[in-house]
């Protein structure tokens, strides 16, 4: 059968969708296993999914058995031929600067009573000290009276727009299901530079400006 060729655009946008799709059904499926994201790299003959996690024992399960369940998992729901598909499981370098990281641990303090003021500082202090730039942190629903509203806490620095956003914050957000109803946590950090890229950001910010000596 002749090769339809896609155009570029085409590709792009189908190329970006099976990134959405796939970190949706890691996130329901990996969220509590320590999942915080993950990486496609595609070709012709062979894609390849890496992982990234915080306990990627747990991932993997007992002699790999999980990930064969997932890469048969991922080849039969987007219809990929059998063979094609290779999952790799990736330990996060530093979980404090990991949004999705700390959104679940959010999320189980909450589950388990803890006042929401006391979780969430508990969550700011531990990224702060572990070299985050800045936090801010919202929990909206029913948290102790009978009507809803919504609270923001913010700690250090964040920027909000332009393309440093792109790079620098990370954000992941979850929903609790409780009795008095559904609490909504998004939690965003502020990652910082690291030339190295392995406790920040490789990406040097627009925002800063470096004077230099002047020459004699």
């Amino acid at each position: 059968m002749p090769i339809q060729k896609v155009s570029r655009k085409r590709k792009f946008v189908a190329d970006g969708v099976f990134y959405a799709e796939l970190n949706d059904v890691f996130y329901r499926m990996l969220g509590f296993d320590g999942y915080t994201g993950l990486q496609v790299r595609r070709s012709p003959v062979k894609t390849e999914i890496v992982i990234r996690c915080t306990r990627p024992v747990q991932i993997m399960g007992e002699k790999g058995r999980r990930l064969r369940e997932l890469t048969s998992l991922v080849q039969s729901r987007f219809n990929l031929p059998e063979g094609t598909v290779e999952i790799y499981v990736e330990s996060v370098k530093n979980r404090a600067l990991s949004a999705i990281a700390q959104c679940e641990s959010l999320f189980t303090k909450l589950a388990k009573g803890q006042a929401v003021r006391r979780a969430v500082y508990a969550i700011m202090r531990y990224v702060m000290e572990a070299g985050g730039k800045g936090i801010e942190v919202v929990v909206s629903g029913k948290l102790r009276v009978a009507r809803a509203k919504s609270q923001k806490f913010r700690d250090g620095y964040m920027i909000k727009s332009g393309n440093g956003v792109n790079h620098y914050v990370d954000q992941a957000h979850r929903h609790l299901k409780l009795k008095a109803g559904v609490l909504g946590m998004v939690v965003k950090i502020m990652k910082p530079y690291d030339p190295t890229g392995r406790n920040g950001v490789a990406v040097k910010p627009a925002d800063v400006v470096t004077i230099h000596m002047a020459k004699e």
